[in-house]
């Protein structure tokens, strides 16, 4: 009961920071399931069992506060169930001790990507009503549904950034699209888990638990988008995922690194993503309070009083 507890906790949270950033909920709890010692593809293939759930909870969510471009929701939703199908495949048909490492790996990267670019970059747009096309959205939807299956999470941490990068399509639409997208690879994704593993590993009773979290976030997350600063946020739950599977790989095999080594890391890591926060909150004030201006909308300026000199 205490671990579902936890587990249901963790879907929340996880929830709450998908529904309002567009990204981390597979991330997050594939990354708990690793670190309670979950087989990588029964882990993805459980938190994929949970996000069918949950994703359709929050598409609906969103929808219902107006963030959701159907049309991108198609153009990238259907590819990105094609790469997740064949992501869950691949997965499946590793072994545990390679698959470990490589979901570490790829996480990390995903975590590093995310706290780099909401930290440094924010948000841009100026290309904001600009059409996104096909030929931008199909490719991307199919590497961000392999990367997810394959990586527990991915959708978000992939589609999200890319996006907004573009700057093409206002934040809000921009995670409410992607939300309600991922429920197809959510299928997809299982689907193929469920072709290559059977029902083999796969806890239901932590998926069930995980969805349970889930189900309560996501409403509120879809209200919460409007409200809190996505840059902080994104500095946030990338400096999270780093540190965690930065975790699983120095404890692992392909490392093996001794306490001195690891808590070392760890402390480093520790002052990097503290130093992160600092900056996103401080970026994210500065762009808030703009300039400041007079009544008449000019630009306050303040300016030393001059001093005359009389002969």
């Amino acid at each position: 009961m205490k671990t579902l507890t936890l587990l249901a906790l963790a879907g929340l949270g996880a929830q709450l920071v998908d529904g309002s950033l567009g990204m981390a909920y597979g991330v997050t709890s594939t990354t708990l399931l690793l670190a309670v010692g979950t087989n990588p593809a029964a882990a993805s293939a459980t938190v994929h069992l949970a996000e069918i759930g949950t994703t359709l909870a929050s598409g609906a969510a969103h929808w219902r506060f107006g963030n959701v471009d159907w049309r991108v929701v198609a153009r990238i939703g259907i590819p990105g169930a094609a790469g997740a199908f064949a992501g869950a495949t691949v997965l499946a048909g590793l072994s545990t001790d390679v698959a470990k490492p490589v979901m570490a790996l790829i996480l990390l990267l995903l975590g590093l990507y995310v706290l780099g670019r909401f930290t440094f970059l924010g948000l841009p747009t100026g290309n904001l009503g600009k059409p996104l096309r096909r030929r931008f959205l199909t490719p991307l939807g199919v590497v961000a549904g392999f990367l997810d299956a394959t990586g527990g999470g991915g959708w978000g941490p992939v589609g999200t950034p890319a996006l907004l990068a573009g700057g093409r399509l206002e934040p809000r639409k921009v995670i409410g699209s992607i939300d309600t997208s991922e429920f197809l690879v959510a299928v997809a994704a299982s689907t193929g888990f469920l072709v290559g593993l059977g029902s083999e590993g796969i806890d239901c009773t932590w998926a069930v638990a995980l969805l349970a979290g889930g189900l309560i976030a996501a409403p509120v997350a879809a209200w919460l988008v409007r409200h809190v600063p996505p840059r902080i946020l994104g500095s946030a739950v990338g400096g999270l995922i780093v540190l965690t599977n930065v975790r699983t790989l120095l404890r692992g095999d392909w490392l093996g690194a001794g306490d001195a080594a690891r808590w070392t890391v760890y402390a480093l890591l520790h002052a990097v993503w503290a130093a992160a926060l600092a900056y996103s909150f401080r970026e994210h004030r500065r762009q808030s309070a703009g300039p400041v201006t007079t009544p008449t909308g000019a630009s306050a300026r303040t300016t030393a009083p001059r001093s005359r000199t009389t002969v």
